[in-house]
């Protein structure tokens, strides 16, 4: 606004210096010929053209004379003939100065600083001689009305860009804000572990912001990925040191326990005990083949031979735990899908399917589901056991293979215990999958020749 009203002062001041020459040029031959009347109507014919006052009319104007008296004015009453302006007005004193310093031909704007006007000079020269002087008085308040009108549309016109920009900035800043906030809120809740619950509804796109939240979903992937192989090797890792603690345990049982049993057998053949003391060494008995029994299932070695896993094998399975899922009223649903022969030790895979099929008919209702489904594909066998029965907490899952470690009332833990340690004999892979109302057990066992 400020450029606008120097262009504006640069106008009236052109417009004036134009008028000054014309009107100049014009009274020159009157004031050769001492017609005062007729240069009087001379510098009144601008007002008399444009009787409303307009931007580029002056406020007043004077003719001076070679000796600075006023030869005439469109104000006679205020600066009458041949009077002194200087004595009118100060600002006129100061004038008359500058009009005398100057020595051009051009019209000269002059402004005197405390001034409320400024003034366009053109000098009247005749032939070479100076005549005089026409000053045209501007006030400077002529400026104000058009430059408010200015101010005022540029206002009006800001502001109707501003309403327009602004909906369009806060789109646009929302839209690039919202993303990368997001992306730090997600950021800020990862830790040194992932939380179970972090879902990050990130901005996908080909632009820069997009790139970084697809980048950042692969991180995540990446560090739930390690987290869950980190879980897994702890897990492989404490188990094989439970699994190498147990063995050693139960080698050192076995040896005195195996002459305890020695000792009682021949008690039995060799000594005529009275019916109280035949009935201690019984139980006595009992419990040590009982420590034997548990002995015997921490220590899983598959030494023995074994035919191939054959159809029938899989179908005798089912036939031996029929009966239990029958007193349980428990439906069995059965899908064999193996055809042919597998190299795999039927003895094996036998135990791993009945240790896991009745752990999940023990787990159901009654009226409960069990489902068993096998197959194959080109390089492994997979069993699949589900049940509707109770979930395995998510607390118990980090345990569930070690010995002793049964969730069920009265059972002692050593059933999954030994399919853990069959299916890695066997070089394959169990997982567990459990949630209210699904368990499911899921075992991979390569299909690789079986060394005995």
């Amino acid at each position: 606004m400020f450029r606008a009203y120097d262009d504006l002062k640069r106008d009236v001041l052109l417009n004036s210096a134009s008028m000054g020459r014309v009107l100049a040029h014009t009274i020159t031959p009157t004031i050769v010929h001492d017609d005062v009347w007729r240069a009087y109507e001379i510098i009144n014919s601008p007002f008399q053209a444009t009787p409303d006052a307009n931007l580029n009319q002056a406020e007043e104007i004077l003719v001076l004379d070679a000796r600075q008296q006023v030869y005439v004015s469109t104000h006679p009453k205020q600066y009458p003939m041949l009077s002194d302006p200087a004595r009118v007005s100060p600002d006129l004193a100061r004038l008359q100065q500058a009009i005398v310093d100057y020595r051009g031909t051009e019209p000269k704007s002059i402004e005197l600083a405390g001034s409320d006007k400024f003034y366009m000079v053109t000098p009247i020269i005749s032939d070479g001689v100076a005549l005089g002087s026409l000053v045209m008085g501007y006030s400077r308040s002529m400026f104000l009305p058009r430059f408010y009108d200015i101010a005022r549309r540029a206002i009006i016109m800001t502001l109707l860009v501003l309403a327009v920009l602004l909906p369009m900035n806060w789109y646009w800043a929302w839209r690039m804000a919202a993303p990368l906030t997001q992306l730090a809120r997600c950021m800020g809740r990862v830790g040194q572990t992932l939380p179970d619950d972090l879902e990050c509804n990130l901005y996908e796109s080909r632009d820069e912001i997009g790139q970084v939240g697809m980048a950042f979903k692969r991180m995540m992937g990446e560090l739930k990925d390690r987290e869950n192989l980190e879980k897994q090797m702890f897990f492989s890792e404490r188990l094989a040191a439970v699994g190498r603690l147990a063995a050693g345990i139960a080698h050192e049982i076995n040896n005195p326990l195996g002459g305890m049993l020695n000792a009682i057998s021949t008690f039995k053949k060799h000594d005529n005990a009275d019916p109280q003391t035949a009935k201690t060494i019984s139980l006595l008995e009992r419990g040590l083949l009982q420590i034997k029994d548990i002995i015997a299932a921490l220590l899983v070695e598959a030494k023995f031979q074994s035919h191939p896993l054959t159809v029938q094998d899989l179908e005798d399975t089912r036939t031996l735990v029929l009966p239990d899922a029958h007193r349980k009223a428990a439906k069995l649903a059965w899908e064999n899908d193996i055809l042919d022969t597998l190299p795999l030790p039927s003895t094996l895979v036998r135990q791993i399917l009945i240790n896991l099929l009745l752990n999940a008919i023990q787990a159901v209702k009654p009226q409960g589901r069990v489902h068993c489904h096998i197959y194959r594909d080109s390089d492994s066998l997979t069993l699949l056991i589900e049940n509707d029965g109770k979930h395995i907490a998510t607390e118990q899952l980090a345990y569930l293979f070690e010995p002793f470690a049964s969730g069920r009332e009265g059972g002692h833990g050593l059933g999954l215990w030994v399919t853990y340690q069959i299916v890695q004999q066997l070089k394959g892979e169990i997982a567990v999958q459990s949630q209210p109302g699904e368990t499911r057990f899921i075992v991979t066992l390569p299909l690789v020749e079986q060394t005995a």
